[in-house]
């Protein structure tokens, strides 16, 4: 097929039929299970049969002290048709910076069409323009020795859902990825208490720095990152590209290993930058 043809082609034709889903209520935990399970980044959310959110790892990493999907979820998702085009589906994800867009057919939940199915298609189009002119400007990248929650701290404020590691050499030695962060996040339970005032600041009988307070104890539990290094838990067996690597073949490369990026490399081996599978789906449009 052509690759215009292939931008026509119809998102039933390409969407994941057995969608991984949730219903409210629902858990964080239940989430990270789904998520670790599927090899997945985010589900969406189904009430009464109709989808009412969509919730993924990042929701997780930025609420680590939220446990109920029904809080944590982003609301009223955009969906899609099936009948909508692979190159319709593109211009949504790339305008709206998302991942993924449930297929909605008659009110109903039929699929769900996300960045990693376009490029699988982009993997059999046969492009070969270099991807040099997909390559985004901005790359944060990290150290090794770095704590794994200093890394997801500045993933979390850099928008980034993986970074390359560097090591005290400069060298590129590994790949960090929300994915990553997840996997090693452990619940932890804790008890924490309100100290709740009695007094009032009105009250002339109240003297300055007394007051009777009452003391509420309650649970809480929230995600942690271990006390572990980034060398502990990143991924160490890298895919890399160069600035002239074809379209299509790095395409296949991210398919072909799950990677949502692939780290850009000089003829040396230095990284440059880092080539994110969202650019790829520029050529649809």
């Amino acid at each position: 097929m052509s690759e215009k043809g292939s931008k026509q082609k119809r998102i039933r034709d390409i969407m994941v039929e057995d969608v991984a889903y949730m219903t409210v209520p629902g858990t964080r935990e239940e989430l990270m299970e789904i998520c670790k399970e599927r090899y997945i980044s985010g589900v969406p959310i189904v009430k009464e049969g109709k989808v009412v959110g969509v919730v993924t790892r990042q929701d997780l990493l930025r609420n680590p002290d939220e446990g109920q999907i029904a809080l944590l979820m982003s609301r009223n998702p955009i969906t899609i048709s099936p009948d909508a085009t692979i190159a319709e589906a593109a211009r949504i994800i790339l305008s709206r910076r998302i991942r993924r867009l449930p297929v909605v057919e008659d009110d109903k939940l039929v699929g769900i069409i996300s960045v990693a199915d376009m490029v699988r298609k982009i993997a059999e189009m046969d492009i070969k323009a270099p991807v040099c002119d997909y390559i985004g400007d901005n790359i944060v990248a990290v150290w090794d020795e770095m704590p794994l929650s200093v890394a997801g701290r500045i993933m979390e404020l850099a928008g980034a859902k993986a970074v390359p590691v560097l090591n005290l050499g400069l060298e590129l030695v590994g790949l960090i990825t929300d994915r990553d962060l997840i996997n090693a996040a452990v619940i932890e339970d804790g008890t924490e208490h309100s100290d709740l005032s009695l007094g009032s600041d009105e009250d002339e009988w109240t003297w300055e720095g007394m007051r009777d307070t009452m003391r509420l104890y309650y649970n809480v539990s929230k995600i942690k990152l271990p006390d572990k290094l980034i060398k502990d838990v990143m991924v160490k067996e890298l895919v890399t590209a160069t600035r002239d690597c074809e379209v299509s073949e790095c395409a296949g490369r991210m398919s072909k290993n799950r990677f949502d990026q692939l780290p850009v490399i000089s003829a040396s081996g230095k990284l440059t930058s880092i080539l994110l599978d969202r650019d790829l789906l520029d050529v649809l449009v």
